[in-house]
């Protein structure tokens, strides 16, 4: 299955490390066996936007695929494209499925924002006190209508994902420090001359400073010049604060991306 979204084609990165991917030609089929409770780590991605009677159908898709090898309590549903087509979303919601609108950014240089702390330090972070100082900043940063204890199970696995991808030479997670205190932080991956963001969260006591911009433009600058990228790709949700200060970095709007995803009721 060709895939022209940036945003999916970077997403796929992250299961290629350590998870399987199979492409059935009409549908792909992501799987992250060591995190379940990982929707967009465990989904299926279709080439296009769903038409009428598709609920069923990819519900007996992802019944199939992942349901029968992984214990997991959603369904996730993504689709390829570019320009954020809906489709035939009616059966979706009223089966209490949530909507995933995204845009999807793309920069080949960056430029430094109007807002930017210049006295934060921005480094690649390293041993375990940094990568558990850095897990701890994600988990601040959550959505506070998460479970906090299944949450930190989730972020666990992801964040112990990211080091070994990092070991692995895949990229790098950075920490934004002031007076030796993590404050922010953000990894960068690649495949080929992409380079994808991920989990871009700044403190919530330290928000409004200018330190995203800062991390931003100084990890995207390590990046650019120490690894084979020349396009960076960042997704983020469309209602998403942080978009402009994307923006203000020199990240484009390229693309707008769309999924669905379910969980914890019954069906």
């Amino acid at each position: 299955m060709d895939i022209r979204s940036l945003g999916y084609r970077t997403d796929l990165i992250f299961p290629r490390f350590d998870g399987e991917i199979f492409d059935r030609g009409g549908y792909l089929v992501a799987l992250t066996p060591q995190n379940p409770s990982f929707f967009w780590g465990n989904f299926v991605l279709f080439p296009g936007p769903p038409g009428a009677g598709d609920l069923k159908r990819w519900k007996g898709v992802f019944d199939e695929e992942v349901r029968s090898r992984l214990d997991v309590d959603h369904y996730a549903f993504g689709w390829d494209g570019v320009d954020g087509e809906m489709g035939e979303i009616g059966p979706f919601d009223a089966e209490g499925f949530s909507l995933n609108r995204s845009v999807v950014l793309a920069a080949d240089r960056v430029t430094i924002p109007r807002k930017y702390d210049r006295s934060v330090v921005v480094r690649p972070i390293e041993g375990d006190d940094e990568w558990e100082e850095a897990t701890r900043n994600q988990i601040a940063c959550s959505d506070p209508c998460f479970d906090p204890e299944n949450y930190k199970i989730f972020k666990d696995g992801q964040m112990a994902r990211y080091r070994k991808m990092a070991a692995s030479g895949l990229g790098f997670w950075f920490g934004a420090f002031l007076e030796e205190k993590l404050v922010a932080d953000l990894g960068i991956f690649s495949t080929g001359s992409l380079g994808r963001f991920q989990n871009v969260g700044t403190h919530p006591d330290y928000r409004r400073r200018g330190i995203c911009g800062a991390l931003v433009h100084q990890a995207s600058l390590f990046v650019l010049d120490t690894m084979k990228v020349e396009t960076l790709v960042m997704v983020a949700d469309k209602d998403y604060h942080a978009l402009a200060i994307y923006e203000s970095v020199g990240f484009i709007p390229k693309e707008r991306q769309v999924g669905a995803y379910w969980w914890g009721k019954k069906r």
